[in-house]
C-alpha cells in the first residue's frame, strides 16, 4: 500500500522528494499519511478534492483485494 501512494504522489508533485508516506497497520485496516512540500497540497488534492478522492479510491481497491480496509490521510 505504502509504495503504491508513493508512485501516485510522485508523479503529481514538483518536489518528490518530500514525499513522505507513513503506514500503520491494525490488523486488517491500514492507515496511510501522506506528506507533502506545503507547495504541493493543491496538486495533491485537486480542485474540489478529486484528486485525493481518486487516490483514496485507488488505495480501497487495492486494499480490498487484500480483504482489508485502508485510509489516506493527505498533511503538509
Amino acid at each position: 500500500m505504502k509504495e503504491l501512494v508513493e508512485v501516485i504522489a510522485k508523479a503529481l508533485v514538483e518536489n518528490p522528494d518530500e514525499v513522505v508516506v507513513t503506514e500503520t497497520k491494525d490488523g486488517a485496516d491500514y492507515v496511510l499519511q501522506l506528506h507533502v512540500a506545503s507547495s504541493d497540497m493543491g496538486k495533491v488534492i485537486g480542485k474540489q478534492g478529486r484528486i485525493a478522492k481518486s487516490i483514496r479510491s485507488v488505495v480501497k481497491a487495492a486494499a480490498s483485494r487484500e480483504n482489508a480496509r485502508a485510509d489516506v490521510e493527505i498533511t503538509d
